[in-house]
């Protein structure tokens, strides 16, 4: 089994690629048409690639930096409007799986009083996170072991795409972290206009295989926007989602092929060249943080 949709071993080369000074391969399942590289080759798929590499590799030190802050501060409060709309009464305990420095959490407690927990592998972002008050753990498995009981809220911002089994893991939500009627809440980078081949995205998601993914684990998207926050006026350079689960979870589950996926990708990054020469300050936003350095 490869695709980390469908589990399907038919695949062919989508194209070659260089990240950090790393050469990567990106295939595409021939029969649900995700764009992933194989778990066999990856280096991001190493469990520890998390803990001890990814930081210093994207930005060259394990701490938070001034950047990174600044673009969790906008994606937090995009992410808390967002669930507003969609929320009959506040959660009160939420779970954030990949916490990074804990800013979206500490945007949900401040806005709707819940009690929040964080999951982030890595020692540098879980500390800085635990300088506010949330509590924190370094993996599922440690959450799992606290007894901590299911959550009103689980959220995943800019996890799914560095997920070795995203299916599973999902379901593993679902069944073990996800109340009855609870949310799921998670944003990706969206493969039609984000660069999106990176080392540690082991998926690139189009709203069809994000749709896809949720529905095989059991989940339905009942909200989907596509959006350039905080980067882009201009390109929907992201995918934010909002699911619950399924009534029909436990049934058979047939995947459909994402069709003419190279030729979208093509045409969508054809307009975000036009959109970068017409308007280049609406389609790219400057990140106050890095002027002031």
């Amino acid at each position: 089994m490869d695709c980390l949709l469908c589990g399907s071993d038919q695949k062919k080369i989508f194209t070659r690629v260089e990240s950090f000074g790393f050469p990567l391969v990106y295939y595409q399942c021939k029969n649900c048409g995700l764009i992933y590289q194989s778990r066999k080759e990856s280096q991001a798929a190493n469990p520890e690639f998390y803990r001890r590499t990814y930081r210093r590799i994207y930005q060259a030190c394990e701490e938070p930096t001034p950047k990174d802050l600044w673009v969790q501060e906008q994606r937090a409060q995009h992410l808390n409007d967002i669930l507003r709309s969609h929320l009959e009464i506040f959660p009160e305990k939420v779970l954030d799986i990949g916490a990074s420095a804990g800013i979206l959490l500490q945007q949900f407690r401040n806005s709707f009083g819940s009690e929040v927990v964080g999951v982030e592998p890595g020692d540098a972002y879980r500390a800085y996170a635990e300088e506010s008050d949330i509590e924190m753990k370094e993996s599922i498995g440690a959450l799992l072991a606290s007894e901590h009981g299911k959550f009103d809220l689980v959220s995943m911002s800019h996890v799914l795409e560095h997920l070795t089994e995203p299916v599973e893991d999902l379901k593993r939500i679902k069944l073990e972290l996800l109340k009855d009627g609870g949310i799921l809440l998670l944003e990706v980078p969206n493969f039609y206009a984000h660069d999106s081949y990176e080392l540690a995205h082991l998926a690139c998601y189009t709203p069809h295989t994000l749709r896809e993914v949720l529905k095989k684990a059991g989940f339905r998207l009942v909200f989907l926007k596509r959006h350039g926050v905080p980067r882009s006026k201009l390109l929907n350079l992201y995918l934010t989602g909002v699911a619950k689960v399924s009534p029909e979870a436990h049934g058979t589950v047939e995947i459909k092929n994402d069709r003419f996926v190279g030729l979208k990708r093509n045409v969508s990054m054809l307009y975000r060249r036009l959109m970068q020469k017409i308007s280049p300050h609406k389609a790219w936003l400057p990140i106050p943080v890095i002027d002031q350095e």
